[in-house]
């Protein structure tokens, strides 16, 4: 799973929409949070939304890179958290639609 933040729910919903249309995310779950944070040496406290991309792991590169490309932030959070375990079914699923990352 990768974790991404945006400033606007409009910039999560396209982010979130461009990722699965290009097959690098079967679902992306957006969740309204508020975010505490230092920034430029002062800290910040901000409404955000977070971005909960549900992907293959050996799909990160591609989903960074694109993130990166498309997100307003100078420095976005991208991160991935691994997935330990989950229903055969779901995970399945999650694997049929996403693509085979490039080169493989």
């Amino acid at each position: 799973m990768v974790i991404v933040t945006t400033a606007t729910e409009a910039e999560a919903l396209s982010l979130a929409n461009q990722l699965v249309a290009e097959y690098l995310a079967a679902c992306v779950q957006i969740l309204p949070i508020q975010s505490i944070y230092r920034w430029q040496g002062a800290i910040h406290g901000d409404p955000e939304w977070q971005l909960l991309i549900k992907t293959r792991f050996a799909l990160f590169d591609q989903v960074r890179d694109r993130l990166l490309a498309l997100h307003s932030y100078e420095v976005p959070e991208i991160i991935a958290l691994p997935l330990i375990a989950g229903s055969s079914a779901y995970l399945n699923w999650v694997k049929e639609q996403t693509q085979e990352p490039s080169g493989g």
